[in-house]
């Protein structure tokens, strides 16, 4: 995979459009996206028992790369396994352990995000973690699930500078509650629509399906596109006309407490393209795109006893809209959110990304009409 050179025309942009960020989600600036209310952080742990966990590396040398590691839960994952499914929108990308969740239907080890050529390392590191854990000294067999953007723009990635230390740290540090956005973990060194950008996060309340609302977070590492819009307004074509080359990819990762089976955890993680599709104009060749999701709702014994707590009622086919919706508005939002809370970086051989302008952001959205100082405004 091809490392992203989409940052060339960021740096000749205007001043007003590279400044560094202010950090500043997409909500705090009246960037509203979708009609569904969020969780209560508006942030992938807002699905109960999820943890975050980032080890970032910003050192001399030109190292702007990190890990981050997404847990279904704090128990042992491969005893304890959960419901899953990846879903692949372009192949032009990494994602070790995929077919094993395709074929079993179940996720065993935390999710690892990390940079294109550290994926190997990331792999033994997670095998090793798991078989370090108790009740695990008869195991031969551990499916690692890794996934990768290529940072090698703002990153010296042929240096290979994640660690399996560095991997173990974003798992066992890994917690609930607020997450670390922008320049942080496997987002470090990333890049979207030629503006620095990062890991971003969002999450969606599903309204009532049944009996029962259902919460959907979602994490994106975002290092793709083009042309970015902004609920629809062309963002970057304001400036001036850039002529644009290969740029990267993006990992979705999808948690949601609806009992689902494997199949509509599929379905779901292909909607979330829909919401990744509502931020750019253009998806290239190069951009290895992947999404992963999975449930919280129930644990597949790894011994094959019956599910932990029984399974509950699976939400059928025609539940699936709400789910649909909320993982579609929770991308796009993570998307914005790994823009807007990202800062100016120079990284490998100086090379410089610059941070979109929340201010013109906001700005922007009130020319159109479209800025609201609170999500229900008129």
């Amino acid at each position: 995979m091809k490392p992203s050179l989409t940052v060339l025309f960021c740096m000749v942009l205007l001043p007003a459009t590279c400044q560094e960020s202010d950090n500043t989600r997409a909500a705090d600036i009246g960037l509203y996206v979708g009609v569904l209310d969020t969780g209560p952080l508006n942030m992938i742990t807002d699905v109960e028992g999820v943890r975050v966990g980032h080890t970032t590396r910003i050192e001399q040398g030109g190292i702007r790369t990190g890990v981050t590691a997404i847990l279904p839960h704090d128990g042992n994952l491969f005893l304890d396994k959960v419901p899953g499914a990846v879903y692949c929108y372009n192949s032009f990308g990494k994602m070790a352990g995929s077919l094993q969740v395709e074929e079993l239907g179940n996720i065993e080890t935390p999710v690892v995000l990390t940079n294109t050529l550290n994926v190997g390392t990331a792999v033994e590191a997670v095998v090793s973690y798991m078989l370090s854990l108790d009740d695990m000294e008869n195991v031969r067999s551990v499916n690692a699930l890794v996934g990768e953007t290529n940072d090698g723009y703002l990153n010296d990635i042929r240096g290979r500078h994640v660690t399996a230390a560095d991997v173990v740290e974003a798992i066992t540090s890994a917690l609930g509650g607020h997450v670390g956005e922008g320049n942080t973990g496997a987002g470090t060194g990333t890049i979207s629509f030629g503006y620095k950008s990062g890991i971003g996060t969002a999450s969606r309340l599903t309204g009532p399906i049944g009996d029962r609302e259902y919460t959907v977070g979602v994490m994106v590492q975002s290092n793709f596109g083009r042309d970015l819009l902004i609920n629809g307004i062309p963002y970057t074509a304001e400036d001036e006309v850039f002529e644009r080359e290969e740029d990267g990819s993006a990992m979705i990762v999808i948690a949601t407490d609806a009992p689902l089976c494997h199949r509509n955890l599929k379905r779901m993680a292909k909607r979330s393209f829909a919401g990744m599709a509502r931020t750019t104009a253009f998806m290239s060749n190069s951009s290895g795109d992947f999404a992963i999701a999975f449930s919280t709702a129930y644990t597949i014994p790894h011994r094959g006893e019956a599910h932990v707590g029984g399974v509950p009622d699976i939400v059928a086919n025609n539940q699936m809209n709400g789910l649909f919706r909320a993982v579609e508005e929770a991308t796009q939002e993570a998307i914005y959110n790994a823009l807007l809370m990202a800062r100016d970086m120079e990284g490998h051989m100086g090379r410089r990304a610059g941070a979109i302008s929340s201010n013109r952001v906001r700005e922007l959205l009130k020319h159109h009409n479209m800025y609201r100082e609170n999500k229900y405004d008129q």
